[in-house]
């Protein structure tokens, strides 16, 4: 393998460089009307456009009776997986249970300054809709980081949306994963069209409340275009990960954690290194040729490599942090001795996961730690979250006024009406104090 890897030399006129690096995966203005077309056809012509659209894209020649996959199918898949598969997914089911139920939202209420009653209800979603890449690499984590999510807020309704192997097929482990989760409402639908599907409905797949789950750059295209007829999560770009490594640091763990996010091959993907060890980088790169040999990835890898790896020597944690909260990468591993984690943990407020510590692999995020592995890319970290608990749930809030509280409240609320000049508002309040 033959690849020249360099690093640049962190200076303050650097950032409008990274940052056009950072977001060059995130406008791709040539599909914006492909998606449009795709959903107007699937809003107008229902399941009959997503047959051909599944037939076009997937190669998967289906009627729209084969849409669904019928809940036995689901059932033998379960079946057919070894019992060590289905011993990891529970693991990985149980860790995302845990972490997630921390984050349950609670009802309360209060008294204000007049001394009435507020407060805030929160509700579940009642129809989810949860987009599950497929084909060659189904993403089985994927179910586990959106569905255990759903079941544990206590949603009513779970459909699934995953596209098929040309054969018409879907991954066995992907099925078993959702009987595990008792999910069997699935369908054999991808791309933009299964947006579509979700936020629209059709003949035979009812229309949801919110979409989650990632997608290629059509899905979320898809899900910008629908979004206002239906919820969405976030948008989650090709994946990336960012690796902050003194000189306590392993190359080979070095190696292996930005070898193992260029391997999700999209060929998109974002790969920093920031590193304040300069002797460093030689025994890094030679890590990175000889593991990458060895991956069956490998092309791809090379690919993401050439074209998406970033490496910056800093000279100090101050330079660090300046660097990672400007690019807020959506996965970042801090391989750095102990005593530094408390200062990066506390001042790097913008990564969408942190993995503290030499042996806290992103991969271990990925699959089975426990918080969900949605997570913003695009440095859409700065402003946004993972998915987290209270997206699958609404939000109501609370307001219980009696008349002494009214009386309190009076004075403030008309000088508003007056001052807004609005003077129904004034008199739904005024109306309300008259002594009959």
């Amino acid at each position: 393998m033959k690849i020249k890897l360099e690093y640049k030399i962190f200076a303050p006129n650097l950032l409008a460089e990274i940052e056009k690096f950072a977001t060059s995966t995130n406008v791709d203005e040539g599909i914006a009307s492909t998606v449009s077309e795709i959903l107007l056809d699937v809003k107008t012509r229902g399941d009959q456009a997503i047959v051909e659209r599944t037939l076009l894209y997937d190669k998967a020649n289906l009627n729209k009776f084969e849409l669904r996959i019928p809940l036995n199918q689901i059932n033998e898949a379960s079946s057919s997986l070894s019992l060590k598969f289905k011993a990891a997914m529970e693991d990985a089911i149980e860790n995302v249970t845990f972490f997630h139920q921390q984050n349950l939202p609670r009802n309360w209420q209060g008294r204000n300054s007049h001394g009435a009653i507020i407060g805030e209800n929160f509700y579940p979603i009642n129809r989810v809709g949860l987009y599950i890449p497929g084909g060659n690499v189904p993403l089985v984590s994927t179910v586990i980081m959106t569905a255990t999510l759903a079941k544990v807020a206590g949603v009513n309704q779970i459909a699934v949306m995953t596209p098929p192997n040309p054969d018409g097929t879907v991954s066995p482990e992907l099925l078993g994963a959702l009987a595990i989760l008792e999910v069997d409402e699935v369908y054999k639908v991808g791309g933009a069209q299964a947006i579509g599907a979700l936020a629209y409905g059709t003949e035979s797949i009812k229309a949801v409340d919110k979409i989650f789950g990632p997608g290629n750059a059509f899905v979320n295209e898809a899900k910008k275009q629908v979004f206002s007829t239906v919820g969405i999560d976030l948008l989650p770009g090709p994946s990336e990960v960012m690796v902050i490594a003194d000189e306590t640091a392993n190359p080979a763990y070095i190696a292996a954690a930005l070898l193992a996010q260029a391997e999700h091959g999209s060929g998109k993907e974002k790969i920093y290194l920031i590193f304040s060890a300069k002797d460093q980088f030689e025994s890094v790169v030679k890590e990175i040729i000889h593991q990458t040999n060895s991956l069956s990835h490998q092309d791809s890898i090379l690919h993401i490599l050439e074209k998406g790896f970033l490496a910056i020597l800093a000279k100090n944690l101050e330079e660090i942090v300046k660097v990672a909260n400007f690019i807020a990468p959506e996965h970042l591993e801090l391989q750095v001795k102990n005593e530094d984690l408390p200062y990066l943990q506390e001042n790097i407020n913008t990564a969408g996961a942190l993995l503290l510590g030499h042996f806290s692999a992103t991969a271990l995020g990925d699959f089975v730690a426990g918080p969900s592995h949605v997570l913003p890319t695009g440095r859409s970290s700065r402003f946004s979250s993972g998915l987290r608990m209270e997206d699958f749930f609404r939000r109501a809030s609370i307001i219980r006024y009696d008349q002494d509280a009214l009386i309190n409240a009076s004075e403030s609320a008309l000088l508003f009406s007056e001052m807004e000049k609005l003077d129904g508002h004034g008199y739904s309040i005024s109306v309300r104090l008259r002594q009959d």
